[in-house]
């Protein structure tokens, strides 16, 4: 216990907030000297008083530590426990050349962190009776055909938010990139070689998986934007939330990616790539909307999420391989699968649901365990190595 107050006592020294070459203590901290003026360095720590637990002090002690040396742009998370959000924190800069600070309302894209607002969102219309996820994908998209008849016969709407249609990995990833409409790109799936008959092999999809939206487009006649925010957004609270290019770029309060070059992190502008795949890595949000987005899927907006819905999204599905650059950072474990949306890992004698998104400068990491009442959220406007340890790290410090 003795090393750990060491550490807080580090920490706090550390969690200051400089501004006009000031420096005064972030609310809710111990009263500290003042310190003679000194240059300001960059980038800074904003948070709200340190929770409670240990663990959770170490766990932060730890991120704004690595935060710092990995010499991130701009960053925010949030810890949700036991029905609250315990602490939330922000990093950094928003654009390199201005020198705007991120904030708890700073706009992110989450990439394929997209995918678990899909299986939700897929979920909440099979409970409205919209759709089964056991409907045949012909049944709710008519003229659909892939290379194979007994596959464009068997697969269902599961089958697409599983990455189990047995088309090879990442199929037309290269139509996406280029910005080719969605449409035209399911026009073409006819041309994919086919791995496995529905629902034997895992092979991760975003043009597969992306499907869901002119499949609930057909059948509500809302588009599949509207339907984020009828059905998720506006019931939790998720304020900053989108989806799309557009309300990206026209936020003022936007994080602008950024990617490394030789003389450190340069920003890039917005691109839309991928947004052509809304549910694979649409979706826009910022760390306050991450904190409401836990706390729906860990269970306290349940006259919003039904309990089917949860056990839905974490049901596993399908056995996932292993890929070491996933998951380099987690102790050894065995157990892994994927559902509507969402990675269930078994880890450290936990249940885990995760997800993880990378596009072009922006890392965005999400996991909850519904066993422990915890969930943790990580955005970011560059991409490094924090990313891949931010979520093992912290269960490894999570006490049992």
């Amino acid at each position: 216990m003795g090393s750990r107050w060491v550490r807080l006592f580090s920490f706090l020294s550390m969690m200051v907030v400089l501004s006009a070459g000031t420096i005064y203590i972030t609310r809710g901290t111990l009263p500290m000297p003042v310190l003679p003026e000194v240059e300001v360095p960059e980038p800074v720590f904003e948070g709200k008083p340190l929770p409670s637990e240990d663990s959770f002090r170490e766990f932060i002690h730890f991120l704004n530590s690595e935060l710092d040396s990995t010499h991130t742009v701009g960053a925010a998370y949030t810890i949700v426990h036991k029905g609250e959000v315990v602490y939330t924190g922000t990093y950094g800069e928003r654009n390199r050349e201005d020198h705007q600070q991120v904030d708890e309302h700073t706009l992110f894209r989450l990439a394929s962190v997209s995918k678990g607002f899909a299986g939700v969102l897929a979920s909440l219309l099979e409970q409205d009776g919209v759709f089964s996820l056991s409907d045949r994908v012909v049944d709710r998209y008519p003229g659909f055909t892939l290379k194979d008849s007994l596959s464009t016969a068997d697969l269902t709407i599961r089958h697409l938010l599983s990455h189990t249609s047995g088309l090879v990995p990442y199929a037309f990833d290269n139509l996406v990139e280029a910005g080719q409409d969605l449409y035209t790109i399911i026009d073409r799936l006819d041309e994919v070689d086919i791995s496995a008959p529905p629902g034997e092999l895992y092979g991760y999809q975003n043009v597969m998986f992306s499907m869901i939206d002119p499949i609930a487009r057909r059948t509500t006649g809302v588009p599949y934007q509207v339907l984020l925010q009828e059905k998720i957004f506006r019931p939790l609270g998720m304020e900053d939330a989108s989806a799309g290019p557009v309300d990206l770029e026209k936020n003022p309060n936007m994080a602008y990616p950024h990617v490394s070059s030789g003389s450190g992190y340069v920003p890039l502008d917005p691109r839309e790539g991928y947004y052509n795949v809304l549910p694979a890595a649409g979706v826009n949000a910022s760390i306050s909307d991450m904190g409401q987005w836990l706390l729906g899927l860990l269970g306290y907006k349940s006259q919003w999420m039904p309990d089917a819905v949860l056990d839905s999204i974490t049901t596993p599905l399908i056995y996932t391989p292993l890929k070491w650059r996933y998951t380099r950072y987690w102790k050894p474990f065995r157990e892994r699968h994927y559902s509507l949306g969402w990675r269930i890992y078994y880890y450290q004698g936990r249940e885990i649901v995760y997800h993880g998104g990378y596009i072009r400068g922006y890392r965005a990491e999400i996991a909850f365990c519904p066993s422990e009442d915890v969930g943790v959220a990580l955005l970011m406007n560059s991409s490094n190595s924090l990313a891949s340890r931010f979520v093992p790290t912290f269960f490894d410090l999570f006490p049992e």
